[in-house]
């Protein structure tokens, strides 16, 4: 690959976009937002007021999928260990990546109208927690896996299979419980499952094909005593699963994922300064492969390396409390699509603002970076004070900007 693509498929790349949109921001020069850093501190404090009340003693997890599979507070994970036998902690590492893998691309947005009716409790869940145990139900189903006596796996010759009408039965989805992206998800999947079969080097050991292989090529690079760098899982995600995501920019021959062109910055430095990365649901897997990797017994470092996610929870907690304020009052009444320019800012911002708002969170608690990186920080956390501002404020809890979902970015 070219240090330019070597760059943008990077969270360096995606947090240096940030700190640059918001530099434009405070200057004046965005086209859609106004930033107002005066907001923080309230912003901060509100967060604080968020984690106490979910952490009291502030022992706050990374924030990645294995949260969601425990909705409820039943941990769905830790049940489905005690059905399942795994011959190592190797074979064990290669189904937690399986699942992260199938949940983290099954997680765009819902939609607002769509539930999840879990089978074995009858609780019913909405939103990412809904989408986590639909996804979860999926995985231990075996229906992804081509072996009988090991259902929690996910082989490639399922997932190329996989139909719309096999994910709406598992989800659900009906006239009266529709799913956002239902078809754009079913894609990706497919996808999924024919990029593995096309790249056996990356994917395939033993005769078997599975995306959860992706661990041996992370355990294979561990250094330093069976240590991974953070930013080490995500390039290999971007790498590996880069060409699944439909439709989206290419730089050499190579898929950029989640990155886009904004047209103000073009002609300012080299010929990709228009680009504009945000990696979101590829940064939320990196997150979400950290705790099996671990429990893998290689450790995983510099955590802090990646940045906050670029999506409508963050995102929306900034425009909830007034941090960035569109130009147009009426900008929020309108549809967008994630190409968007207002939609580019808002999210460039998102990321910038959280790397602005974790010092002042900590002093408020009282604790420092080392104990609280920023993966705590969006558990604790941002994503949950959005998502609260967001139904104090709204109908249903929607986000402010409403974005045309097509599966497969939020």
């Amino acid at each position: 690959m070219t240090p330019v693509v070597l760059h943008l498929l990077s969270a360096a790349a995606v947090r240096s976009a940030g700190a640059r949109m918001l530099e434009d921001g405070l200057a004046g020069r965005l086209e859609g937002w106004t930033v107002d850093l005066n907001r923080l501190p309230e912003t901060a404090s509100y967060v604080a007021l968020i984690t106490r009340r979910a952490y009291p003693d502030l022992n706050v997890p990374f924030h990645s999928r294995w949260r969601h599979f425990s909705a409820g507070g039943r941990d769905r994970w830790a049940i489905a260990e005690t059905k399942q036998i795994w011959a190592d902690r190797r074979c064990k590492a290669r189904a937690a990546f399986d699942l992260a893998i199938l949940s983290v691309l099954l997680d765009a947005g819902s939609g607002g109208l769509w539930s999840y009716r879990e089978p074995s409790t009858g609780e019913r869940f909405q939103s990412s927690e809904g989408l986590a145990v639909a996804s979860f139900d999926l995985f231990a189903s075996g229906v992804l896996s081509a072996r009988a006596r090991e259902p929690m796996r996910v082989d490639a010759e399922q997932l190329v299979s996989f139909t719309e009408a096999n994910l709406a039965a598992a989800f659900q989805v009906e006239q009266k419980n529709p799913l956002a992206g239902a078809a754009g998800r079913t894609t990706l999947l497919n996808r999924l499952g024919r990029l593995c079969l096309d790249h056996p080097e990356l994917f395939s050991i033993d005769g078997t094909t599975r995306p959860g292989h992706l661990f041996d090529r992370v355990a294979k690079s561990a250094h330093n005593e069976g240590s991974v760098e953070a930013s080490t899982l995500l390039r290999f995600v971007l790498e590996a699963l880069g060409p699944i995501w439909p439709g989206r920019l290419s730089r050499d021959g190579v898929a950029l994922g989640d990155a886009w062109r904004y047209a103000r910055w073009q002609g300012h430095g080299d010929d990709a300064s228009d680009i504009i990365p945000f990696h979101k649901l590829s940064q939320w897997l990196a997150y979400s492969l950290i705790e099996p990797t671990q429990v893998s017994g290689i450790a995983v470092t510099d955590i802090g390396g990646l940045t906050g996610l670029a999506e409508y929870r963050n995102g929306g907690l900034f425009a909830d409390m007034g941090v960035i304020v569109p130009r147009d009052p009426q900008a929020l009444e309108h549809n967008y699509q994630v190409s968007d320019p207002l939609v580019i800012e808002w999210r460039a911002l998102t990321v910038a603002l959280l790397d602005r708002l974790a010092p002042l969170l900590r002093a408020d608690l009282g604790i420092g970076e080392d104990c609280f990186p920023l993966a705590c920080v969006l558990q604790g956390g941002t994503w949950a004070a959005g998502r609260e501002i967001a139904r104090e404020k709204r109908t249903l809890g929607a986000p402010p900007l409403k974005i045309v979902s097509d599966g497969t970015t939020f």
